[in-house]
């Protein structure tokens, strides 16, 4: 599943999506589902209390090299970097910002993360292992 079969070199032309932190499995890497007191993962039947759940980055973007476009999506560690901070730790930044600041709606805190990112990313050059 990790092993790269090739490196592109290309520019992110845009990002995808504006979730970019999701609750992942611990055994198998797939979506938890979350509510208030637990979560559950479809894929494997891991379960457990959703204070304990564990986060993983999710970036998908559209990529240009100089004679195509591609949509391809970075998953995991190797965005820390970028972010500075692992995705579970990012995740708990935003809910303590949420709390602290009284937002009820959060759309202010993905939005500044959405802008964060864009800037980041959008029209950077990068190696792809793919």
């Amino acid at each position: 599943m990790n092993s790269v079969q090739g490196l592109l070199a290309a520019s992110v032309i845009s990002i995808q999506n504006s979730c970019f932190i999701y609750p992942a499995c611990q055994n198998c890497f797939s979506r938890l589902i979350l509510d208030s007191r637990r979560f559950h993962c479809l894929k494997c039947g891991c379960t457990g209390e959703a204070k304990d759940a564990s986060y993983r980055y999710r970036l998908s973007l559209k990529i240009a090299d100089t004679n195509d476009l591609f949509d391809i999506t970075v998953f995991g560690s190797c965005l820390d970097p970028f972010f500075g901070v692992t995705a579970k730790n990012l995740q708990r930044y935003i809910q303590d910002f949420n709390q602290l600041s009284g937002e009820t709606n959060t759309e202010s805190s993905t939005r500044a993360l959405v802008h964060a990112v864009e800037t980041c990313f959008i029209g950077k050059r990068f190696i792809f292992g793919v």
